[in-house]
């Protein structure tokens, strides 16, 4: 898939560039993305050089989908996002913010735009949501964008050697209003709601990117 812009009232998302390594790095270096992201620690310029520089090639052969989340077309990096296919039928989320811009809604702003281009451009008919048991602002982020958090998997997300327990969600496009290019027959028994949000917390990050 060619690389695409995405814009919000505040924000523009747009594909990682070689420019944005030195903020990626520095984002990078807070303990609360390397305790739920699995990047490298200690995390490396090389490490942020690599990650940006091999960003287009995976727009290319559709195995990964990354947005350096901008406020504005000139200002700084606030947040990234990460969509990749999961399974014939599904794309995986992940996202972190950036520590200093924290608390302002900008990923809870920017998710639903990229929701809305997966269902509409990129083929998904299931989105999926994963963050590790206590991530409180991750989840409140996903649930703010619809996702329906559907239970604890155990031992569900391996980080750095170890598994652990993640909450999991979905939105489907129905959630938004938006037709599926696949029909949906819900069981008549689901009866699944999404239990009360918690309080969001500073560590808004999640497990996929």
């Amino acid at each position: 898939m060619d690389p695409i812009t995405l814009t919000t009232e505040r924000l523009v998302l747009r594909p990682h560039l070689p420019a944005d390594t030195g903020e990626v790095h520095a984002a990078c270096q807070d303990p609360l993305i390397q305790r739920y992201i699995s990047v490298p620690v200690p995390y490396g310029h090389t490490d942020a050089e690599a990650y940006v520089t091999g960003v287009p090639g995976k727009w290319q052969d559709d195995s990964e989908y990354n947005f350096a989340v901008r406020l504005g077309a000139d200002g700084p990096l606030v947040a990234t996002i990460g969509l990749a296919p999961k399974g014939d039928h599904a794309h995986e989320v992940g996202y972190w913010a950036v520590a200093q811009h924290r608390g302002r809604g900008y990923l809870s702003e920017a998710l639903p735009a990229v929701a809305h281009w997966a269902f509409t451009e990129a083929g998904c008919v299931r989105m999926i949501w994963r963050a590790a048991v206590g991530n409180h602002a991750s989840r409140a982020v996903a649930e703010k964008a619809g996702f329906l958090v559907e239970g604890v998997t155990r031992a569900g997300m391996e980080h750095r050697g170890t598994l652990r327990d993640c909450w999991t969600g979905a939105l489907l496009p129905s959630d938004l209003s938006l037709p599926s290019r696949l029909p949906y027959l819900p069981s008549p028994s689901a009866s699944l709601s999404p239990s009360s949000s918690p309080s969001p917390s500073p560590s808004a990050v999640s497990g996929r990117v």
